[in-house]
């Protein structure tokens, strides 16, 4: 039987009050009513066998025990071994007394998933899971391999609560739309987004998901001019034209790392006429954000300079530096790392037990940038 309900303010506010002798009460944020941890574990790397299953589960049973209330993941990650993995955590949760409702579950639909294995003949495969059965047609899929109608996202949507188990997801991402952008015209690309949006509000009215947004990689980061920019700005109008003022769209997915800091740092988007980065346009138009790739996949994990060191200096390690400067972000509710190893959930959550940097020391990284 799935799991029935979805995260709730009261369950999320029990949640952090497990914790509140152990971490920091500023390791949890608010946002709509629910209490996010501000470390979040990610699914996407990882082989396609049950050795990695068991390791996710752990990791991700770990985390949650440890104060880690925010679970990622993609339908096509691991070949969708990943979302299978959360449920099997989350079982075991459930019967160790924590609650369906304290936990924040957020996965992605767009690119064409595998099960459990990668096909021998893809076309093969594709015709016999979504052409046959009326779902997609060829001609509707992108670069050989991302789709957004609404027959498939909603498909992809029922494939992943029976992946996870659960009744209702808590945040559904329309998953790297940006990708469309490489082969449709952007009036085209409008079109087929608002399609994707509308069918997503209807999602949330069948109470199969809460909210839903757009998890990107170039999207949110490029210059306007760039052929796979994306306007936030636009994202929230079409929104409204989907689902009403009250519509669902209530987060974004994007990186930002030391190595990646476009989202803090490049004013690309435009909110009633102010020239404004990303993340400020989320808080201007009351959009949670969602940080991806926090350590750059390992890579920052290890030889950071030394003014890293300096700022963050009552943390340990360079992973755990990397990460308090997501999280320490004005603008940023979750910072997410891949982590499936429990003892690379202990060190990342060693973070928690200090608050995010304030502001006046976070802004030396960018005086002695600019002293320099």
């Amino acid at each position: 039987m799935k799991l029935p309900g979805f995260a709730t303010a009261e369950a999320t506010g029990r949640y952090r009050k497990r914790f509140e002798n152990r971490i920091s009460p500023e390791h949890f944020h608010e946002f709509q009513g629910l209490a996010l941890s501000s470390i979040g574990i990610g699914t996407y790397l990882g082989n396609h066998d049950e050795e990695t299953d068991r390791l996710y589960h752990d990791a991700i049973v770990y985390a949650v025990k440890s104060g880690c209330n925010v679970l990622d993941s993609a339908i096509n990650y691991r070949f969708q071994r990943s979302e299978r993995s959360i449920a099997t955590a989350m079982n075991e949760l459930t019967g160790k007394g924590f609650g369906r409702a304290e936990i924040i579950v957020a996965t992605k639909g767009g690119f064409i998933p595998y099960d459990t294995v990668p096909p021998k003949d893809v076309r093969a495969y594709f015709e016999a899971n979504f052409v046959k059965p009326g779902i997609a047609n060829f001609s509707d899929i992108v670069a050989g391999c991302h789709c957004m109608t609404p027959s498939y996202l909603l498909n992809q949507l029922d494939c992943s609560l029976e992946n996870l188990n659960v009744e209702c997801i808590d945040i559904y991402y329309v998953h790297n739309p940006e990708t469309q952008l490489g082969k449709v015209s952007r009036e085209e690309f409008n079109r087929r987004l608002l399609r994707a949006f509308e069918a997503l509000e209807s999602a949330a009215s069948a109470g199969k998901i809460r909210m839903y947004g757009a998890a990107t990689w170039n999207g949110f980061r490029n210059e306007p001019s760039a052929k796979d920019y994306l306007s936030l700005a636009e994202m929230v109008e079409m929104a409204t034209r989907a689902g009403g003022k009250d519509h669902h769209f209530k987060v974004i997915q994007l990186p930002l790392n030391l190595g990646m800091p476009e989202a803090l740092s490049l004013n690309n988007q435009q909110v009633d006429g102010k020239h404004l980065t990303a993340l400020e346009a989320a808080q201007a138009l009351g959009i949670a954000v969602m940080c991806s790739a926090s350590v750059l996949q390992g890579q920052l994990t290890r030889n950071l300079p030394p003014i890293i060191n300096d700022t963050f200096s009552e943390l340990k390690t360079d992973g755990q530096r990397a990460l308090q400067f997501v999280r320490s972000t004005p603008g940023v509710t979750t910072a997410l790392v891949g982590m499936k190893q429990i003892s690379h959930v202990e060190e990342n959550l060693q973070a928690a037990r200090i608050p995010p940097a304030s502001w006046e020391q976070y802004s030396k990284l960018f005086q002695t940038s600019e002293a320099s």
